[in-house]
């Protein structure tokens, strides 16, 4: 046997007996009755209750979004038949990045294939771009973000403990005052539902001169009057260097996108690999991301269900005594502590109760913090939450239900 192959055995064998082998549960995403999905598990195919998908307002669902898709399906076909650069940059693209700009405030905005790539290709050509750079990533950002940090081949990188003031301003007053400095971080942390303090991270920027990179992933759509997420709700976008995004989540479609100032943007456009040598995104996901976000520009009421939901679903976790982590968004996380039971409660719920909630565990977060991520949205009830928790306690509690 080849050593790659012995180590692939032996790597499997390590994460499934860790507790932390991902199989995945093969959910059908049906239009009619979003949040329930179909599911065929051990020959048995039923419709299940959803509790965790990032398609956060059901806008994937929406009549408005789909149809636009089916109409771009029409007009411009299945795919963009090339890069940008080649075949695949059409007036629709470019309107979608027009509104994108607008949705944040800036001069321009640059579609990826995906929020992962708009990270990783923009942070590795940013930091490409100067000899001496010194960034600063908070301690929780996305894998995308640490990749594309690490892209960065002279780039001196410092680790910022999560949401810590203080130790970030302690890491940038030590770096050298004429260097180069970017500060990396996100506004909606999606495993612990915590935010960022994005004014303090502005005013500590303006302070040691250095550049702001937001990733708003899961906040745009969501948070602020129009949707721009939580620097516009802050009042903090225009201070902002780059606003990173996704159109994956709560716009319910595809596709990753950068805003800022058009030369920056330009200079990105030029050299980032991963948007250079990759096909556009299809018409179709492009036409319903428009869609989506124009919808939901105009629709606070969605917005504020939203957040009615999420509240509603903490309380009621809080009351019934299950572990429920704080948080000060819309995600709803419950303290598992192991990857194992994690994996075991997920698959309870779908087998005894008809319902879906994910496992998040290593290295997604750290091990002993393993969790069920609930993401309750606008069509989630009252009727369904008591439901749920009556089903966790009953998996969790098991001898206070059973006394109850």
């Amino acid at each position: 046997m080849h050593k790659f192959l012995a180590k692939c055995d032996e790597a499997l064998a390590e994460i499934s007996a860790q507790g932390r082998y991902r199989r995945f549960v093969a959910l059908e995403k049906l239009v009619e009755t979003f949040p329930y999905y179909r599911v065929t598990m051990e020959g048995k195919t039923r419709d299940i209750l959803v509790w965790s998908t990032n398609d956060y307002l059901g806008m994937g669902t929406d009549p408005v979004v789909i149809e636009a898709a089916i109409d771009a399906a029409r007009n411009y076909g299945a795919g963009a038949g090339g890069t940008r650069n080649i075949a695949g940059s059409s007036p629709i693209h470019v309107a979608l990045e027009e509104e994108l700009a607008d949705l944040h405030g800036k001069d321009a905005a640059l579609l990826f294939t995906s929020g992962y790539v708009s990270n990783q290709a923009s942070l590795t050509a940013i930091l490409n771009s100067l000899p001496d750079w010194h960034v600063f990533s908070d301690a929780q950002n996305h894998n995308s973000m640490i990749v594309g940090i690490k892209g960065g081949k002279q780039a001196t990188v410092h680790i910022f403990k999560h949401n810590d003031m203080a130790d970030l301003e302690r890491l940038l007053a030590a770096a050298p005052a004429d260097a180069p400095k970017l500060i990396a971080f996100e506004s909606v942390y999606s495993m612990d539902g915590d935010i960022a303090p994005l004014a303090e991270i502005c005013d500590l920027a303006d302070k040691y001169n250095a550049i702001t990179y937001l990733d708003e992933v899961h906040a745009v759509g969501m948070y602020g009057p129009h949707g721009g997420g939580v620097s516009e709700r802050d009042g903090v976008a225009d201070r902002i260097t780059i606003i990173e995004g996704t159109l994956a989540k709560a716009y319910g479609c595809h596709g990753g996108y950068i805003t800022g100032d058009f030369k920056v943007l330009d200079y990105i456009r030029s050299v980032a690999a991963g948007f250079i040598f990759t096909t556009a995104l299809p018409p179709p996901t492009v036409a319903a991301a428009l869609a989506s976000i124009r919808t939901l520009k105009a629709d606070n009421a969605r917005r504020a269900l939203l957040f009615n939901r999420a509240e509603t679903l903490k309380a009621k976790f809080k009351a019934a005594g299950l572990p429920v982590m704080p948080s000060t968004s819309h995600i709803v996380p419950l303290m598992i502590g192991n990857a194992a039971k994690a994996t075991e409660v997920s698959m309870r719920l779908i087998r005894e109760f008809g319902m879906y909630a994910t496992p998040i565990n290593y290295p997604t977060v750290p091990q002993g913090t393993e969790r069920l991520r609930f993401t309750p949205g606008p069509k989630h009830t009252d009727e369904m939450m008591d439901e749920l928790v009556a089903a966790l306690c009953q998996i969790l509690q098991p001898a206070e239900a059973a006394t109850a």
